[in-house]
């Protein structure tokens, strides 16, 4: 990958990370989005709808297929908010609370085969150079660099 841009390698990774959570998905009836709206949801309290789409980087129509989807699926349910009537909390089923367990399980075999593939300090920096790359762009310094 030396002669690979940045952008580049991060697409490609994470397209891969993402195909191979789908198929791992799929075996359940599920996908890679619904996994992590599972994991998104707070099992006890519930969720604000409206804190769910930016706590997961969803834009709300994609959040609103997902949620729908879920809602078929028995995995979770909508209430009004009792804080604000305008406001829907999201609530995990028990059936969305077993299979958010199954999404735990298969995002931490994923992170130990890494983990035990590539060493620590090589793994701080790939999260150092992540976070420095995120902070870039939410500081909007890649094309509008600050002075």
């Amino acid at each position: 990958m030396k002669d690979k841009t940045i952008d580049y390698i991060l697409r490609a990774t994470w397209q891969a990370v993402a195909r191979m959570y789908n198929e791992e998905a799929s075996k359940y009836d599920a996908s890679m989005a619904t996994g992590f709206a599972l994991l998104s949801i707070d099992k006890e309290g519930g969720t604000p709808s409206t804190a769910l789409g930016p706590k997961m980087g969803m834009e709300a129509t994609s959040l609103t297929r997902t949620l729908k989807s879920m809602e078929d699926k028995g995995l979770i349910i909508r209430k009004k908010n009792p804080q604000d009537g305008r406001g829907v909390l999201i609530y995990l089923t028990p059936f969305g609370k077993q299979k958010r367990e199954l999404s735990k399980k298969t995002v931490l075999q994923f992170n130990d085969t890494i983990r035990g593939n590539i060493s620590e300090e090589k793994l701080q920096h790939f999260i150092e150079v992540a976070e420095t790359i995120n902070e870039l762009i939410q500081e909007k310094n890649i094309f509008y660099p600050t002075e």
